[in-house]
């Protein structure tokens, strides 16, 4: 009886032979990285194919738990600064100021962000996230921010689309109950937050976007989400300067799995913080492959 043809995405590539196989616990992401590590991959001799380290729960230290961290009078007015002659709502901006005074809180007790500076919160996270908004058409739409940690860029996103169904997934007990906290607060209706592996989650629902912020590498990121693939239809990647350089390094790795480059959207965070760039590929779940 002849043997059932495999899935190409299964087989190792020729210089993969003998590559031990990616575990589930490989999607639990680093939620610091999620939350700071847009600023790092500003250093360009950093390797874009490096996934980041994964420190044990007990093992993470609160780099800042006495240091004082801004008001939400401050962090409202660095927003002011960032979002200056962008198309947003006050409250919108109020919201924003709200969640951004939680984070600094939280990051006293866990590690949500390396970032204090009202203006780099204001710029890194909160423009970076929202402007994603401006290019994706997400209305109507399910989204799930992978490895949300602080709510990066789940939070922001669901708070700029209210008609977007957006999950967050932790797999971090305390930081899903923070973020919980968070959706609670601004009384999100819109988004909920799920305490599981990402892998495991995507295996059993389906989504019409994912987005992965500042977590790994577009090759390693691909890799990652292989098993569950036919699970989205869209992969969107939030990604720093080095992004052209990320994608060409991982090409053949995304074509063999299904993915394919659709779109990319380049901007700049002001006062000389850094270029971002939005990279949206079409995923196996919204080709039929």
């Amino acid at each position: 009886m002849p043997e059932s043809p495999r899935d190409p995405a299964e087989e190792p590539l020729p210089d993969e032979e003998g590559e031990p196989e990616l575990l589930p616990e490989e999607l639990e992401l680093d939620e610091d990285e999620v939350a700071g590590a847009a600023d790092e991959e500003d250093d360009d001799e950093k390797d874009p194919d490096a996934e980041a380290e994964k420190p044990d729960e007990e093992e993470e230290k609160i780099e800042f738990a006495g240091a004082k961290i801004a008001s939400e009078k401050d962090l409202r007015k660095a927003l002011d600064w960032a979002f200056e002659g962008e198309d947003i709502e006050e409250e919108m901006l109020a919201a924003f100021a709200k969640h951004a005074r939680m984070v600094l809180e939280g990051a006293k007790r866990m590690n949500l962000t390396k970032i204090i500076d009202p203006k780099e919160v204001a710029a890194k996270h909160y423009l970076d996230c929202w402007r994603s908004t401006r290019l994706l058409p997400l209305m109507g739409k399910s989204l799930i921010d992978i490895g949300s940690g602080a709510g990066f860029p789940g939070i922001p996103i669901a708070l700029s689309e209210p008609h977007t169904r957006v999950v967050l997934i932790e797999s971090k007990t305390k930081k899903a109950d923070f973020i919980q906290e968070c959706l609670d607060a601004l009384k999100l209706k819109n988004a909920s937050v799920v305490n599981d592996r990402a892998e495991d989650h995507l295996a059993r629902n389906r989504y019409d976007v994912a987005v992965m912020r500042a977590i790994s590498s577009v090759r390693e990121n691909v890799r990652l989400l292989r098993k569950v693939r036919h699970s989205i239809k869209d992969l969107v990647m939030l990604k720093g300067p080095s992004w052209s350089r990320e994608v060409r390094a991982g090409e053949r790795e995304a074509e063999r799995l299904g993915f394919r480059l659709d779109t990319v959207w380049e901007h700049e965070l002001p006062d000389g913080l850094g270029a971002r760039a939005v990279l949206v590929y079409a995923a196996p779940g919204g080709q039929g492959l």
